[in-house]
């Protein structure tokens, strides 16, 4: 009887560990198989935004119209962007794909900045169409490529997961025809980047990369930099230091600088060997219950800032998260606010300590600017406002636009109904550069339920 009572249990636990097992591995496949069809929709979708994108540019490249040039290449910024974003959903993080990703960007930006800019009185120039023409070539070699992968993927069926497992095993350099095919495409992208870095037309519409070479001072040693560590951070006790110069691929040269008293209070600074100036500053404490105002914060912020001979600056914006305040002080040259050169500052707000610094805009746009007088009167400019809008505060700024270029603007404070917006009119043209609906106070919900 036992015997049988074993048996049947036996025999239930079996049936029950393979009908888990079965579930487990339906569940399994379930998870594979959905993963499979989105890499399958974003190849596909790929191949067709680049056809789409090489006939787009080819219908641009055949108008005369000038009304019609423009919403023509904003198609193509469009399309640019969408490719873009099917490139990021493939299983390629662990396969070099940026040369393709920076053609497509080359192309996203010259269209977007001609297209938004008046071509009547700017038309298109011959280097201009040259260079449109050479972009609609390269469109047409590196979409021939992506249809030859796209033909084997759908003769020979196929999967991405097999890509996917591939490159995270570090087999990549085995045969793989999607893998191959994508390298393949990554050399085309990148002899056309070779042959247009001798471009300048293209050069001049990418993006140009800041950096700190423009930096003045001597280069620092390491024990310089740990006492410019100790200075910023305030940290009284230093029991552990640890000073470590950057790696190598690195934009540029600099000290990663880590301090603990051994009780709980620490901070991490990253301080360029040039010139010896902060990048950013973290403190890792924990902050208790609030004990100073916001704005007594923002004077300690700012005393922080002269103490430090940061000068010129003034306090463009303030917020506040839980026990903590954040600021934002920009450079103020002639009663024009630099927006460019900012620099935030966290602040403790149980006993004022700053725990927070980042000067990482503000060494990359700091330099001597030669101001011009603005075309527009300040009534002229207020007349490009919506009309909707109460106009409370006004000023002049100099802010980096859609195009990254800087630009001279009337900044305008203003509110309508319950919002508060900030406007920049440019003071030369009384384009629109810019509007930004500011953040209302957080609503408190813990009395709601």
């Amino acid at each position: 009887m036992i015997r049988n009572i074993l048996i049947v249990v036996l025999t239930i636990g079996i049936a029950g560990t393979a009908y888990w097992g079965y579930q487990e591995h339906q569940e399994k496949n379930a998870i594979l198989i959905n993963a499979e069809n989105n890499y399958q929709r974003a190849f596909h979708d790929l191949t067709y935004q680049m056809d789409n994108l090489h006939e787009k540019i080819g219908t641009a490249l055949a108008m005369n119209s000038k009304k019609s040039l423009s919403p023509a290449l904003a198609d193509v910024w469009r399309i640019t962007s969408d490719a873009r974003g099917q490139v990021g959903q493939l299983p390629l993080t662990l396969l070099p794909f940026n040369k393709t990703e920076d053609f497509l960007t080359n192309i996203g930006n010259f269209s977007y900045k001609t297209a938004v800019r008046d071509l009547d009185k700017e038309p298109l120039s011959k280097n201009e169409y040259a260079l449109l023409k050479k972009m609609y070539g390269q469109s047409d070699e590196i979409r021939n490529e992506l249809r030859k992968v796209q033909h084997l993927v759908l003769k020979n069926n196929l999967r991405w997961m097999d890509v996917e497992l591939a490159l995270a095993s570090g087999k990549e350099t085995t045969d793989n025809t999607i893998i191959d095919g994508f390298k393949t495409v990554e050399k085309r992208a990148k002899g056309y980047d070779e042959e247009n870095l001798q471009d300048p037309t293209v050069v001049a519409f990418q993006k140009k990369e800041q950096n700190f070479d423009h930096l003045k001072g001597k280069t620092i040693t390491k024990e310089e930099a740990l006492t410019l560590a100790k200075k910023y951070s305030a940290i009284k006790s230093v029991n552990e230091s640890r000073v470590v110069e950057n790696g190598k691929g690195s934009p540029f040269e600099f000290y990663s600088v880590n301090l603990d008293d051994g009780k709980g209070d620490g901070a991490s600074l990253d301080i360029t060997k040039k010139g010896g100036y902060p990048v950013w500053l973290i403190n890792h404490r924990d902050i208790g219950s609030q004990k100073v105002s916001l704005n007594d914060a923002m004077n300690k912020a700012d005393d922080f800032l002269k103490n430090h001979g940061y000068k010129k600056l003034e306090p463009a914006e303030s917020m506040q998260y839980d026990t903590v305040g954040l600021f934002t002080f920009v450079t103020n040259q002639n009663g024009v606010r630099i927006y460019p050169e900012s620099i935030k500052v966290k602040v403790a707000l149980d006993n004022g300590q700053i725990i927070g610094f980042s000067a990482n805009d503000y060494l990359k746009g700091r330099r001597d600017r030669q101001i011009s007088k603005p075309r527009l009167s300040l009534e002229d400019a207020k007349g490009y406002i919506n009309t909707n809008v109460k106009v409370m505060e006004n000023r002049l700024a100099i802010i980096m636009n859609e195009l990254g270029n800087e630009v001279l603007c009337y900044e305008f404070i203003g509110t309508m109904d319950h919002d508060t917006y900030r406007m920049y009119i440019n003071a030369d043209n009384g384009i629109e550069e810019k509007v930004e609906k500011l953040k209302n106070a957080e609503p408190i919900y813990e009395e709601t339920i």
